[in-house]
């Protein structure tokens, strides 16, 4: 089903790009355990927009989500041990 979605999501948009849908998922979810959950699809988003910008493709995409994993672990590490989040505001 969700390859399906996938497809049909790509055809209507006009995109034609292999989907790393694992990775996108795992970052997904590193960002909502490890931020806040509503900040999971807002990140996608973010993460595309950033690939776009870098010139578009896989690898603009899979350079983008290491980044947000990074940052999504590091902000988790730090929520672990009472540490106030680097990097910008809180939110």
């Amino acid at each position: 089903m969700l390859d399906d979605w996938i497809t049909e999501a790509k055809a209507v948009l006009g995109i034609d790009l292999e989907v790393d849908v694992t990775g996108l998922l795992d970052m997904t979810k590193d960002v909502a355990h490890g931020v806040a959950r509503p900040a999971a699809p807002l990140t996608a988003f973010l993460v595309g927009y950033a690939a776009a910008q870098a010139g578009g493709g896989a690898g603009a995409v899979a350079e983008a989500n290491r980044k947000i994993v990074e940052l999504a672990r590091r902000r988790a590490d730090e929520r672990a041990s009472g540490e106030q989040p680097s990097g910008g505001t809180s939110g």
